[in-house]
């Protein structure tokens, strides 16, 4: 393929489009996730991932598996819990079964929050679909979204 290839022009197009979409979306989720509630969409997302570990087999996350569910890498995702730490909405504790690992739990003040931004962020996504729908270039990609109905894995 060549840089004038028709083949990589539309892909090149459609990962731009796609780039715009994820864009307007999160930057309207910040906005409304900010105004509200005073949380980033890295702080909800954040809170939503541990808000879902449970006590059984696998079901608290190690620092890399936490990253990799909020797409940050290891040193800004420890950061993160470090600042929402501080504000009271996470607190680390050791692995009881190897002193090595440290894992984080959403606290009761954090769990209230998450409860009070989760109709915000949902109210904001819609919200932003709706509008990229109207784009002829994004309108099959906000369809794309909207058929997805299971949660991804990496």
């Amino acid at each position: 393929m060549t840089a004038t290839d028709p083949a990589l022009t539309a892909l090149a197009q459609g990962w731009s489009a796609l780039a715009l979409l994820h864009g307007r979306i999160e930057a309207h989720i910040e906005r409304a996730l900010q105004a509200g509630h005073d949380l980033s969409v890295r702080e909800y997302s954040l809170l939503d991932v541990l808000s879902r570990q449970h006590d059984g087999e696998g079901g608290h996350l190690q620092m890399k598996q936490v990253a990799d569910a909020v797409v940050l890498s290891q040193s800004a995702t420890t950061r993160l819990v470090t600042r929402l730490e501080d504000r009271g909405l996470l607190e680390r504790y050791l692995c009881p079964t190897d002193r090595r690992g440290i894992y984080t739990n959403v606290t009761e003040a954090g769990l209230k929050l998450l409860e009070e931004a989760r109709p915000t962020n949902d109210a904001a996504l819609r919200e932003a679909l709706d509008a990229a729908a109207k784009n002829p270039e994004l309108a099959p990609l906000v369809r794309a979204v909207e058929s997805l109905h299971a949660p991804l894995s990496a």
